[in-house]
């Protein structure tokens, strides 16, 4: 492991002191010079490298880097946070090109000053997140600034669904779609659960790949539409998804600019506060904010399973599996129990965590110790793990820890006379 991780550092260090030299390549115009219509195309072909990697490599030479001009001056970095962490060996290039790709679509509502707030508020959080987390931050900050331009991109993305399907040559039906976020969260809701592996028999995994056990889920999803007798009919009861956002910033949607978005917690995805307040004109809206008077969240003893409503709470606050680095890929969780349940732990949000199959049992197996801190779970290795003992946090929260950062680092967006005018 320590192998590992100082390599990791001698690659990163490395990638730093390359891409301030494509940086200085690039000023010197060394690649039109050995005759490269590109400086992508010039990296690719000296280094054998992919065509993506050589445009990575190159953006984040441009944007975040220090460069040496001709004259032996300092150009700053356009990106300095990103610049500084590259530097430091803290973050990849593919940490640098999210950031980059943020900042530029961020950049035409922005002013200069809180394109700053967001590339350093983006810059910290890939110290301690992977690419992908930091992709989800760095779309939750372009809501933030830009609720009427994330609005129109929901409206777009609607007029943009389509699902085609039909009948191959040996017989099977093939299925391509398109979904908006809204359409996309019903159909993971209504999927995962269904699509979970089966329980070990006799010591044997499921067998089936995850895209057999969609196709299963699928499967077992029409039986149940087909068996409901409510198919051929319009109406009957709407079908159920949790949306997460503040009941203030739901109530003040439509009459101030600025509220923060909210999750489609099936998805992760931000959607706009004005199509939660539409999506609640005809839906159960299941209340997921933490301590709601009109859904208590401590059932105390008499439950050993956890309720619909305190998994909902898990899963805003542990995503699908709490456990540090977990890449499971989505189905149905478990909520374990920190104190056993038969040893008087209760069943309530302090002393249940959400886990995967897998690491449900590697907690129980190699006996890792789980703490609830700041309302994020907290797994301390056993010594066969880490002799050392560090707690590693986990979770995998996107919504609420994402609205704290938001409202700590940057301040509300400017006033438009277009939401003006609509509230």
């Amino acid at each position: 492991m320590a192998v590992i991780s100082d390599a990791e550092a001698v690659m990163r260090a490395a990638m730093a002191v390359q891409l301030r030299a494509i940086a200085e390549a690039e000023e010197r115009r060394i690649p039109t010079g050995q005759g490269a219509r590109k400086t992508e195309t010039w990296l690719r072909a000296t280094l054998n490298i992919a065509a993506g990697e050589a445009k990575n490599r190159v953006l984040a030479a441009r944007m975040a880097t220090e460069r040496t001009n001709l004259q032996g001056e300092t150009i700053p970095a356009e990106l300095p946070a990103t610049a500084e962490a590259i530097a430091a060996g803290a973050m990849t290039v593919a940490h640098a090109r999210v950031i980059i790709d943020g900042v530029r679509r961020m950049a035409p509502v922005c002013t200069p000053v809180e394109l700053g707030q967001a590339e350093s508020m983006l810059a910290g959080y890939a110290r301690d997140h992977c690419p992908h987390d930091l992709a989800k931050l760095a779309e939750r900050i372009r809501y933030y600034f830009d609720q009427d331009g994330a609005f129109r991109t929901e409206e777009v993305q609607h007029a943009l669904r389509e699902l085609h399907y039909g009948t191959a040559a040996d017989g099977m039906t093939v299925i391509n779609a398109r979904l908006d976020r809204e359409t996309g969260a019903k159909f993971r809701a209504a999927l995962q659960p269904l699509a979970a592996p089966r329980p070990t028999v006799d010591g044997e995994p499921d067998p089936r790949g995850p895209g057999q056990r969609n196709a299963d889920a699928l499967n077992a999803l029409l039986d149940i539409a087909i068996a409901s007798e409510q198919l051929p009919r319009s109406g009957g009861q709407r079908p159920h998804i949790t949306v997460t956002i503040d009941f203030d910033d739901l109530a003040r949607a439509l009459r101030e600019p600025g509220v923060l978005p909210g999750t489609l917690t099936a998805t992760g995805q931000p959607i706009t506060a004005a199509n939660v307040r539409r999506l609640a004109c005809d839906a159960e809206i299941l209340p997921v904010v933490l301590g709601s008077d009109g859904l208590p969240l401590d059932v105390g003893r008499a439950e050993r399973t956890a309720p619909p409503h305190l998994r909902a709470a898990l899963q805003l606050r542990d995503g699908t599996c709490a456990f540090p680095a977990c890449d499971r890929p989505p189905g149905t969780p478990e909520a374990h129990h920190i104190e056993s349940w038969v040893d008087g732990g209760a069943t309530d949000l302090a002393n249940l965590v959400m886990l995967c199959g897998h690491h449900h049992r590697a907690v129980h197996t190699q006996h890792w110790t789980i703490t609830v801190e700041d309302n994020r779970p907290v797994f301390t290795p056993p010594t066969t793990v880490d002799p050392e003992r560090r707690p590693r946090p986990g979770g995998r929260p996107v919504g609420a820890e994402h609205n704290t950062l938001l409202q700590q680092v940057i301040p509300r967006p400017r006033r438009s006379e277009e939401t003006t005018h609509a509230a």
